[in-house]
């Protein structure tokens, strides 16, 4: 397989600490053609740029992800428009938006730092990366309200709420999750995005498709989620993997073959 695009990647993670290099350097002869860094904090944000720096293949974003709100700094917004604008490979906004997940979250600090980073997007008219578990209502006002480009990844919502996503213009990014027994409701979702907003993502070191699952998931491993993909939507998974990856480049802006 060729031009797998992996949207949404963490390769900062410690998880590969003891490989990275190695690991990175061997993802292209293993048929991956781009990768996008996703950054969580300031220490994300510094080592992909890093990465994406090194690595011709590999691009960057900039954001705060909202578990990381209570030690955010307060020039939060001037960070992500001075890494934004300060390197050529920073590429999109994020990951950033709204998780309830976890008992004790604060909902009006998770909102106004999402909704400040949208509409810093908005003005540097770059996409955003969107995180949402359990706050489907706020992520959707807060999108419809802004109206900006991007991801709403690692989808697995309903297949109402995908349907909303695509009427506001934005993608949807689907992991290794539709591998699982269990993956009733992301693969409804899966069906009725049209193939002209699809995305194919990691998530990595998370979320490992089958047969991988429990293990350490790097960006080669898409092969199966598109392979699962492409019988969902019922074309050749080439085919598919090469769609998902015109749709990263076009998203990200990214100029190649």
């Amino acid at each position: 397989m060729r031009n797998i695009f992996d949207t949404h990647s963490h390769y900062t993670d410690t998880a590969f600490d003891d490989d990275r290099d190695e690991l990175l350097k061997g993802l292209q002869d293993r048929g991956v053609k781009y990768i996008m860094l996703a950054s969580t904090c300031v220490d994300d944000i510094k080592g992909n740029a890093i990465l994406a720096e090194k690595y011709d293949y590999i691009y960057t974003s900039a954001g705060f992800h909202p578990e990381n709100i209570e030690d955010i700094p307060e020039d939060y917004v001037s960070i992500v428009r001075k890494a934004v604008s300060g390197n050529p490979k920073t590429m999109a906004i994020g990951e950033i938006g709204l998780d309830y997940h976890y008992d004790g979250y604060d909902r009006e600090k998770q909102i106004e730092v999402f909704e400040n980073q949208v509409i810093l997007s908005k003005e540097l008219d770059i996409p955003v990366i969107v995180h949402s578990r359990d706050a489907t209502e706020d992520t959707l006002n807060i999108l419809k309200k802004y109206q900006p480009s991007g991801v709403v990844h690692c989808f697995s919502g309903s297949a109402e709420t995908a349907k909303e996503i695509i009427k506001i213009g934005m993608y949807i990014g689907f992991t290794g999750v539709i591998t699982f027994k269990n993956a009733k409701k992301a693969i409804r979702s899966l069906e009725v995005v049209p193939l002209e907003r699809l995305l194919l993502e990691t998530d990595c070191p998370y979320m490992s498709p089958v047969p991988f699952r429990g293990k350490r998931c790097d960006s080669s491993m898409i092969a199966y989620t598109a392979e699962k993909a492409s019988e969902i939507k019922g074309l050749p998974v080439q085919e598919l993997l090469d769609i998902t990856c015109r749709n990263g480049m076009k998203l990200y802006r990214i100029q190649g073959d």
